[in-house]
């Protein structure tokens, strides 16, 4: 009976343990990422302070703050932001959207990919620098060519994704879902689609960092706000502390959308065992 006991207090302690070390690993996991940049921003402000960066090339970190608050409080950081992030959000809309559409219809009908395929790659292997002329003779200097010009750039990851995706779906599976009497839409939107599925969030996951790449050039065409008009107009008055609130503002925003990428992998493919947590 006393060796019963035992064994059962030897097992309880074991349970309250597993969420003890479950929850450290799990809080650690989330620090570690966050190393590298702390490092690096001390070391730019040990730099900074030594006199080994000239605050005209480099400003010190303190300098980028206290920019970055002066534009927040005056408002002007998040206009600036509100603008960028709905070309973003509209260019990714249309340039995905377009992408998913054909890359699902040319990795379907051998027809399409027969049609279609070699224009898209050429057009693809086209710089979007040397479209800018173009662009701006086809829609002139309004958002309607800042939007034309990210979402080209952003169709394509979508578009190669989700062709390859469907094409490389398990024909084992297809073939068992076919035994078990599926077949058309049914067979497309139970075995085919989801097989396809992973490779897809990979070309979303890549093509939102890539919107605010090309968000970069594309702000360089006349425009009158966002992040891009924000550093461009802060070059002009050398102004190095807020052309660095810009690009960290990228950066931050890119890493913002690498992250709800990545919630929406987890969510979609919580079937998945290589997405389980």
């Amino acid at each position: 009976m006393s060796a019963v006991l035992s064994n059962t207090g030897v097992d309880d302690a074991q349970q309250l343990k597993r969420p003890v070390s479950s929850w450290r690993s799990s809080s650690w996991s989330r620090v570690v990422p966050w190393i590298v940049p702390f490092v690096l921003i001390a070391v730019w402000q040990i730099a900074s302070q030594v006199g080994w960066l000239s605050s005209r090339i480099l400003p010190e970190p303190w300098a980028v703050a206290k920019a970055a608050w002066a534009l927040a409080v005056s408002g002007e950081l998040w206009t600036h932001v509100q603008v960028s992030l709905g070309r973003a959000v509209t260019a990714f809309a249309v340039g995905g959207g377009l992408g998913l559409t054909l890359g699902l219809l040319t990795g379907t009908f051998r027809t399409a990919e027969t049609l279609l395929d070699t224009t898209l790659q050429m057009i693809r292997n086209i710089p979007a620098l040397a479209l800018i002329p173009l662009v701006i003779l086809w829609f002139g200097i309004e958002e309607t060519a800042k939007i034309f010009l990210v979402a080209l750039g952003v169709f394509f990851p979508v578009y190669l994704n989700t062709f390859h995706g469907i094409r490389s779906v398990d024909k084992g599976l297809i073939e068992m879902a076919k035994s078990y009497g599926l077949s058309g839409w049914p067979l497309y939107r139970d075995v085919i689609l989801p097989g396809a599925l992973p490779s897809i969030l990979v070309g979303v996951r890549f093509s939102l960092g890539l919107v605010w790449v090309l968000l970069i050039v594309a702000e360089t065409i006349s425009a009158q706000s966002g992040i891009g008009y924000m550093t461009m107009n802060a070059r002009e008055f050398l102004q190095t502390d807020i052309v660095l609130v810009g690009i960290l503002l990228y950066a931050l925003l890119g890493k913002l959308a690498d992250v709800v990428s990545r919630l929406l992998e987890r969510y979609w493919l919580r079937w998945h065992p290589g997405y389980r947590h």
